[in-house]
């Protein structure tokens, strides 16, 4: 039963660093903006190498603090980055429409530009899951996964009513994943 507690806590971890990627191809949909299979890759394997250091991280300072306590502060910190989330959609809905940066896309710059972007948003995410003791071998490999199915469900969803309700609520979402899991690894969840 361990295990599958580990399989869970590592989708859980990835479904909430990857609703963000489905929103960046739901843009590139609208855009036109098809990337590659190679340059999909580059996204998968960039976002998925600084995801899992940062849980190597994570799981490193827990070491040094103890795991039960550490596992503990981690899944504080991870439902606590969720309610944040979930708060600052809140306080967005009364305020005007941002204006939206634009998405470079296509080239391979462009592409690891825009991975490393992604990456940077699982990082401080990837840090607090290793010390709750989410696992950085099958959280790595289901991220790559999802990066990898992210990307042509957001091609597919980006023009579509369902397309826009996900980029309007992914912030939410995502939030409410990680207060899921943040919620689990506190009450011994973790592998």
């Amino acid at each position: 039963m361990e295990w599958l507690s580990m399989l869970a806590a590592a989708g859980l971890f990835a479904a909430a660093c990857n609703i963000d990627t489905v929103i960046l191809a739901m843009g590139w949909a609208v855009r036109g903006v098809r990337p590659s299979f190679g340059h999909t890759l580059v996204i998968a394997g960039l976002t998925t190498l600084i995801t899992w250091l940062s849980l190597v991280l994570g799981r490193g300072a827990a070491a040094r603090m103890g795991a039960a306590f550490a596992g503990a502060l981690g899944g504080l910190v991870l439902a606590g980055i969720g309610l944040w989330f979930v708060l600052d959609w809140l306080r967005s809905l009364g305020a005007p429409p941002a204006q939206e940066a634009p998405e470079e896309g296509g080239g391979l710059v462009g592409c690891v530009a825009l991975a490393a972007a992604l990456a940077v948003n699982n990082a401080g995410v990837g840090v607090a899951a290793g010390a709750a003791g989410v696992g950085a071998g099958w959280a790595a490999l289901a991220n790559f996964l999802l990066t990898l199915a992210a990307l042509p469900l957001g091609r597919a969803l980006g023009d579509r009513v369902a397309g826009r309700l996900l980029g309007r609520y992914a912030l939410p979402l995502s939030g409410l994943l990680l207060v899921a899991l943040g919620v689990w690894q506190v009450m011994g969840g973790q592998g």
